[in-house]
């Protein structure tokens, strides 16, 4: 059914993010100058030139002090793709909405599944929805975050900056980063389940599976990668906040108002 199918496609979205992610390292020096990746393939040349072009520039705004231009980088992406996280919240709610039609519909026609696909897809066409809307943001936005990886991990300039007297190039001392970034996506991931959990009951696989999967590849990281996601994170749960949390407990005090 498209509502699994649905489930599905974000957790291995997550996963070959990820997968991604990691098969972009060389093993030997992995640092470039952000003049020789115009020197690179075409993915170096025409995307991850730009961001890292980009995150010299910030630097240079802030003496040199990669920290503040990887903070507002991530702040300045997440902000632009906002719209798509927007519309993948609204295409969200929409299913929500019709979830006890879609209930009604699965037990009246659970032995019939070629019918039961029929009538949901006539409640998607009369509401105008698509049930795999809230997927395609995210389809979208993983070139981005790839790129912006890219643009951290290979830029040679985070040998020389500093965060707590270590340099953003070697990994992080104390387990201190990769249990952060640990914990923020627990965090983030905690309250799209607690406010989701009728729609994405898998969520709480998401919960248990991420958060480990950043902190073991985080351990061999340099510490600029997991200072991003810990940004990046930071970010999702203020914007989760207002988007999931703040609607839900005004909700639950109004319907206490009424209830009194």
């Amino acid at each position: 059914m498209f509502r699994n199918n649905r489930k599905w496609i974000l957790v291995v979205g997550l996963l070959l993010s990820i997968s991604l992610l990691s098969g972009c390292m060389p093993e030997v020096d992995h640092t470039k100058t952000t003049e020789n990746l115009l020197e690179g393939n075409f993915w170096e040349r025409n995307v991850v030139y730009y961001f890292a072009l980009t995150l010299d520039t910030f630097a240079n705004w802030f003496g040199g002090i990669y920290v503040l231009a990887i903070l507002l980088l991530t702040i300045v992406v997440r902000t632009l793709i906002l719209p798509l996280t927007l519309k993948q919240y609204r295409s969200s709610k929409a299913m929500q909405a019709l979830q006890p039609q879609l209930t009604e519909l699965r037990n009246k026609y659970k032995d019939n599944p070629q019918k039961l696909q029929e009538e949901m897809m006539k409640i998607y066409q009369v509401h105008n929805i698509n049930p795999l809307a809230g997927c395609l943001p995210m389809i979208v936005q993983m070139p981005i975050f790839i790129a912006l990886y890219n643009a951290i991990y290979w830029n040679e300039n985070l040998r020389s900056s500093e965060l707590f007297g270590w340099t953003l190039n070697e990994t992080s001392p104390w387990y201190f980063l990769p249990l952060l970034a640990a914990i923020t996506t627990f965090v983030q991931t905690k309250m799209m389940q607690v406010t989701q959990q009728q729609q994405m009951p898998m969520m709480s696989i998401l919960l248990t599976i991420f958060p480990v999967m950043i902190f073991v590849m985080s351990l061999s990281f340099p510490m600029a990668l997991p200072l991003y996601w810990v940004f990046s994170n930071i970010y999702t749960i203020v914007q989760n906040y207002f988007l999931y949390v703040l609607p839900a407990r005004k909700g639950k005090d109004k319907k206490e108002v009424l209830a009194k």
